[in-house]
């Protein structure tokens, strides 16, 4: 059965990848003629994504990336810009 969810519910929601990793907080959905065309995300201070950007504020999240929605958000490991920890040690 298919669950309604509104877009203002998603605010403020966990973003978690389809590994368990722990990637943000819903910020803003971007829409297109009535369509969901991405999620912004905002990186927060113990995710992933802050490793990942360092200082970048958050990413744009394709909704084609995103494989559920309910009490979180999950999307694909796709979505996580690549990130090696010795590429920080080699500079």
């Amino acid at each position: 059965m298919l669950k309604m969810k509104r877009i203002s519910e998603t605010y403020d929601m966990k973003v978690f990848t389809d590994t368990g990793d722990y990637f943000g907080d819903i910020e803003e959905s971007i829409l297109t003629a009535n369509k969901v065309f991405g999620w912004r995300v905002r990186a927060t201070k113990n995710s992933f994504l802050t490793k990942v950007l360092g200082s970048a504020k958050g990413v744009i999240v394709p909704h084609q990336l995103v494989k559920a929605i309910g009490d979180i958000l999950i999307i694909s490991k796709a979505a996580v810009p690549s990130y090696s920890g010795d590429e920080e040690k080699e500079e």
